[in-house]
């Protein structure tokens, strides 16, 4: 475990807190604090990634050993090791809320992996920091297991993300109240070590923008760059046009991706977008399962319902017009923002007509595609058929004969279903029609459906069977869906059922519907 190499160049090259304590406060002038991760009582490894350890460099039985619980939980350092939290602010449900920061997760240190690619390794959890203003700074089981479930398996979907090395039971409760409702329990907590390149978010460049900090804002960007994005040439101006730009592409790609496996991420805040276009921050999400674009899995978004599934693409550019502003003081005129903002635009055009012909199993797109994407999905909306089985079955339809029968599993209401056959079957037809002209082969174009249409997502209710699982003390359900989600695109005879639409039981069961932000 000691052969791990670090080199925290985000500690050498930005400012830091001179002070280095865990007391809450406003931290001017500074991009991170220096601060130890709290001890806990009894670190116990529940599941690990074998193929993040192995980018580290850890054999299974490093992993098994009670040294690296320890250090995963906060217990211990491995050399090189520097501990800190960093300082961020955001735009909350369209608000700006100041100051927030790094307020239970505290990085480790920038490690080098086998692959020569930087990891910054986080503890999410780990105690309290400057930032984590009334709160406790720790995690509790059921939302660690599921940020660590989903940071894989969003990677083996092929989705940008960071990723989740482990999670280890920290052996201590923790007081949350899940349904705000002035009801508060116990429950056990939980650490996950997170590894991205960076955790660097649009807020982190958003707070210093608002404090009136154009030194630091410019330290930020330029290391950003330098590090982040060393491809870029030309003078400072035009890298930093051409980063925004290209901040705003990944940005773009990323909510294809979202839109094309279902996925609603649920607090799509300004502090929770990463400057890398990865997906960031698995508090409250969910798939979509029954089809709805209205769908939000969080409870604090109830009402508002700002990051329903449907509106994902257009908060994210909400999102990076705010980013644009921080960074406007950086450029002689709105031009090279503007123009990124556009980049936004073409490039998420371009990356969803992509996912349409990909989806529907086309050669390539051609004008009025879209169209028969956006019916199809009111078919779905009207029928009540779950998303994931809805477009996995496409790939069965016979253009020489279409029927429902492929679909015969994907409706939540029978009801529904009689009443919209005609529509269904007049789509049918029509994508007949449109395949007829198409020169896939059939078992081509099943073949390329079924490498974009995932047969296993992770359906909130399996996440939460396995935290129940985990809560009574038996670990093995997270590493059994884990080991399901390495290959989310293929058939795996004997698991069938973990590719069922939602049933009836998990429709209103807390953790399988909504969620909250507690955790």
């Amino acid at each position: 475990m000691d052969e791990l190499i670090f080199d925290n160049t985000f500690l050498r090259a930005l400012p830091g807190d001179p002070l280095a304590d865990a007391v809450p406060r406003e931290v001017r002038g500074a991009l991170h604090t220096t601060v130890m991760p709290t001890p806990v009582a009894a670190p116990r490894l529940l599941a690990w990634s074998r193929e993040m350890a192995g980018e580290l460099g850890f054999s299974e039985q490093d992993v098994q050993a009670p040294a690296f619980a320890a250090v995963f939980a906060g217990n211990a350092l491995l050399p090189g090791m520097q501990p800190y939290a960093t300082n961020y602010g955001g735009h909350q449900f369209g608000h700006w809320a100041g100051q927030l920061g790094d307020g239970r997760a505290i990085a480790l240190g920038e490690a080098i992996g086998r692959s020569g690619h930087r990891w910054e390794l986080q503890l999410k959890g780990a105690g309290r920091t400057p930032y984590s203003r009334s709160a406790d700074g720790r995690a509790v089981l059921r939302s660690s297991v599921r940020e660590f479930l989903c940071s894989e398996a969003m990677h083996h979907l092929g989705v940008p993300t960071t990723r989740a090395l482990c999670l280890v039971a920290t052996g201590e409760a923790v007081l949350r109240d899940m349904f705000y409702d002035g009801h508060p329990q116990l429950e056990p907590g939980a650490i996950v070590c997170r590894a991205a390149p960076s955790f660097i978010r649009f807020g982190h460049f958003e707070l210093p923008a608002a404090r009136g900090e154009q030194a630091l804002l410019e330290q930020l960007v330029d290391f950003t760059i330098t590090r982040h994005f060393p491809h870029l040439t030309g003078d400072v101006a035009a890298r930093r046009a051409d980063w925004f730009g290209e901040v705003c592409e990944r940005t773009a790609r990323l909510m294809a991706e979202w839109m094309r496996v279902g996925f609603v991420h649920g607090v799509m805040n300004t502090d929770n977008l990463s400057i890398l276009g990865l997906t960031i921050d698995y508090g409250p999400y969910g798939w979509i399962e029954d089809f709805d674009p209205d769908w939000t899995p969080n409870t604090t978004d109830r009402r508002q319902r700002r990051y329903r599934f449907g509106q994902q693409p257009a908060v994210a550019y909400w999102n990076l017009g705010r980013l644009a502003q921080a960074l406007s003081p950086l450029f002689a005129s709105a031009e090279p923002l503007q123009a990124g903002l556009q980049r936004y635009v073409d490039a998420y055009v371009a990356a969803e007509r992509a996912v349409i012909a990909g989806k529907l199993g086309l050669a390539d797109w051609r004008d009025g595609d879209d169209a028969l994407m956006a019916a199809w999905q009111d078919r779905m909306r009207d029928a009540g058929i779950d998303m994931t089985l809805g477009f996995r079955a496409l790939a069965a339809i016979d253009p020489r004969a279409p029927s429902l029968a492929p679909l015969a599993d994907a409706f939540y209401d029978e009801a529904r279903r009689e009443r919209e056959t005609p529509a269904l079957l007049d789509w049918l037809a029509r994508y007949a029609a449109r395949l007829a002209g198409d020169p896939l082969p059939q078992a081509e174009r099943s073949a390329r459906m079924r490498a974009v249409n995932p047969r296993y997502v992770l359906r909130n209710y399996l996440a939460q069977q396995a935290i129940e699982r985990a809560e009574q003390g038996d670990a093995a359900g997270i590493g059994e869906l884990l080991d399901l989600l390495r290959h989310p695109y293929e058939d795996q005879p004997g698991r069938e059922a973990f590719a069922a639409r939602r049933p009836d039981w998990a429709r209103d069961r807390p953790g399988c519907s909504m969620l909250s932000c507690s955790s």
